[in-house]
């Protein structure tokens, strides 16, 4: 016997807001059965060009915290309770 959806998200709702991104990512990733591979492809491209680019010293680099901030303070930004 399979446990109702219902109770399964009030179980969700319960967790702390990284673990309910981690389990929709798990779930998420659960109704994803092909695998396209020039997609991909191009993500591991992207990927190589955007280590070289931080190997070469060749982009600015922005902490988290300034891009946080930003995204903060942009109109319809939301500020941490």
């Amino acid at each position: 016997m399979s446990t109702p959806v219902g109770d399964l998200f009030m179980q969700a709702s319960n967790l702390d807001e990284q673990d309910r991104a981690t389990l929709a990512g798990l779930l998420s990733e659960s109704l994803e059965h092909e695998v396209d591979e020039d997609i991909e492809s191009a993500w591991l491209e992207e990927i190589e060009r955007r280590l070289g680019e931080l190997d070469a010293e060749s982009v600015n680099l922005v902490s988290w915290e300034s891009v946080k901030e930003m995204l903060m303070n942009r109109p319809g930004g939301k500020h941490p309770d």
